[in-house]
């Protein structure tokens, strides 16, 4: 349900008859670029995670509901004069990704599965579901996917717990085999089906954010593990470990939960050959918790092609947006530009950014689950 419009003006604050405009919507009162500005496009959904925006100019957005089962629902805010909310799915079980397949079609990530329909048939949609054996039990349940430029589906499948602690003291964690991994799935596109999966890489704790570049380049936003000082109480839990992106490839091991930042020994394996596994391309704070990443190719020229990374984190390194730079094959080769920050509302909610995604008008589309919202930035 929508926020009642004196409510909605103290969370921006500012008074919406006084028409602070972003886009066409009420401003969200945060930092920007000169230039670019952040505005709600709609609020009083309940844990939204997952955006999609359509070639229509309509929105797509997975409501979680909560870490209760079977709770959400998917939502379609059609475009008209303003933007109308319709539910298209209830009483899924916390919905987290969706994205449209090579196919055409429309994919959604619950807890242990994935489903699909076509939004060419908005009315009525189908639930096909394609994968049903995803883990889900432990601390990290929810499904991220992306498809690869040859058509294969990656998925996370998150660690069941922090680092693996009930194997302290043990050469290897049993968990690592069938956890804190990525499966890559292929389909017959003649049928549509999955025909098989494998292990893609592991060493991965939580990819709740992956993007693909045009080079084919695979990038994993890692969200690396809590309380580190409770395992060795000479580390500051406040700056390691740092979260990661990575540069994903087959085979490849990254570490978890053995090894954490460039090849450092987790306190609880100090034996484990870390050399062995790969680094990551980038070392994010500490706590930034990127759970939305994407490659924005049609963007302003300012940032054209820069990757974008939402730090959902409630430490201090988090609730902002940022975009980096890349190198021709998509990898961030420099220092990232703030183009949000001070996401901090005036009842003190902290802004919490989760998936992001480019709109076909250019625009950035950004699912905040804390604070109920789907907010849209670009150039004013």
């Amino acid at each position: 349900m929508r926020l009642p419009v004196l409510l909605l003006s103290l969370i921006l604050g500012s008074s919406l008859a006084q028409s602070q405009n972003c886009l066409g919507f009420p401003r969200l009162k945060v930092t920007t670029p000169a230039g670019f500005c952040a505005g709600v496009v709609w609020d009083g959904l309940v844990y939204p995670r997952g955006v999609l925006p359509l070639e229509n100019g309509s929105l797509l957005v997975t409501e979680m509901g909560g870490w209760e089962e079977n709770r959400g629902s998917l939502v379609l805010l059609s475009k008209a004069r303003e933007y109308r909310p319709q539910a298209l799915f209830t009483r899924l079980d916390r919905p987290n990704g969706l994205i449209l397949g090579p196919d055409g079609k429309v994919y959604v990530g619950e807890a242990g599965k994935i489903f699909r329909f076509n939004p060419g048939n908005l009315s009525k949609p189908v639930k096909e579901y394609v994968i049903s054996d995803l883990p889900t039990e432990g601390r990290h349940p929810l499904v991220q996917m992306v498809f690869d430029r040859s058509r294969r589906l990656l998925v996370n499948v998150g660690s069941a717990s922090d680092n693996c602690q009930d194997a302290q003291g043990e050469a290897t964690c049993p968990e690592a085999q069938t956890r804190g991994l990525i499966r890559r799935y292929t389909f017959d596109w003649n049928s549509g089906k999955v025909t098989g999966w494998e292990v893609f890489a592991r060493g991965l704790r939580n990819s709740m954010a992956l993007a693909v570049h045009s080079s084919g380049t695979l990038l994993q936003a890692e969200n690396s593990r809590d309380a580190i000082n409770a395992a060795d109480p000479k580390l500051d839990d406040e700056e390691h470990p740092k979260d990661e992106i990575n540069v994903l490839e087959a085979g490849a091991n990254y570490g978890w939960p053995y090894c954490y930042e460039n090849a450092r020994n987790a306190p609880e394996f100090p034996d484990y050959p870390c050399a062995n596994t790969r680094k990551p391309a980038v070392l994010l704070p500490a706590h930034a918790a990127p759970l939305g990443m994407t490659y924005w190719t049609g963007g302003p020229q300012a940032y054209r092609g820069w990757l974008v990374v939402g730090y959902h984190g409630y430490r201090k390194y988090g609730h902002r947006l940022v975009a980096f730079p890349v190198d021709a094959k998509g990898v961030p080769s420099g220092r990232p530009v703030e183009l949000i920050k001070d996401w901090v509302l005036p009842n003190g909610e902290l802004g919490a950014p989760v998936d992001v995604k480019p709109g076909p008008d250019g625009r950035l589309y950004i699912a905040d689950d804390r604070n109920s919202m789907v907010i849209v930035f670009g150039k004013q």
